[in-house]
This record gives C-alpha cells, structure tokens and sequence, in this order.
C-alpha cells in the first residue's frame, strides 16, 4: 500500500557532503513524521534524525549541526542534507514514513530498503 524509497548514498571523502532522499508514495492520506535511522554491521539500529507534521526536528548528539532534514514536500520526499561527514558516518541509512491511510484511521510505519553511505578517511 505504501513504497519508501530512498536514494542518493555513495562514496564520500571525509568532509564532503551528500544528500539523501527518500519518497513516500501510495495510499497516503496524511503524513505524521518521516526520518531516518542508520546502521552499522554488528551495531543496533541508530535513530538520527526526523521530522514531524509540525516540523518539529530531531537530530541524534552526533549527528547534530552537520545534518538536516527536510520536511515533505508536496511529492512526499524528504531530504537528508549531509555535510562534514565523517569516515564513523560510514553505515546503511534506512528511511521511515509514518502515514495515515486512506482506508484507515491508524498510523502505520513503512520502511524503506536502504542506501549505503561510505566516508573514506
């Protein structure tokens, strides 16, 4: 019912910049927040940043005053602006959206595939 997508990881050198996208798309009747999370082999699953229907931003310690979110725009996209990235930046950066339905009036979360981020040192 609901795709997340997201886009725009690759190979950085440290210091660099990339911007991530990530798409919702389907039987979307509202969008509560959207964010997203990282993760590195052998490590939990880290939240990083999100943002509310409200704006209302949240930004994990160490990633804060390097990364911004943006909120949905009319097409349901988010974007991750990533700068200074650091070679510990390195891991799978997963996108969440957290939708109401058109044919409910629960909240779902869907999540995305991944993208891949590297910062080489």
């Amino acid at each position: 019912q609901v795709q997340v997508v997201e886009s725009g990881g690759g190979l950085v050198q440290a210091g660099g910049s990339l911007r991530l996208s990530c798409k919702a798309s389907g039987s979307i009747l509202s969008i509560n927040a959207m964010g997203w999370y990282r993760q590195t082999p052998g490590k939990q699953r880290e939240r990083i940043a999100a943002i509310t229907s409200g704006a209302a931003t949240y930004y994990a310690d160490s990633v804060k005053g390097r990364f911004t979110i943006s909120p949905p725009n009319a097409g349901n996209t988010v974007y991750l602006q990533m700068n200074s990235l650091k070679p510990e930046d390195t891991a799978d950066y997963y996108c969440y959206a957290e939708v109401v339905l058109t044919d409910s009036p629960r909240s779902f979360r869907y999540w995305g595939q991944g993208t891949q981020v590297t910062v080489s040192s």
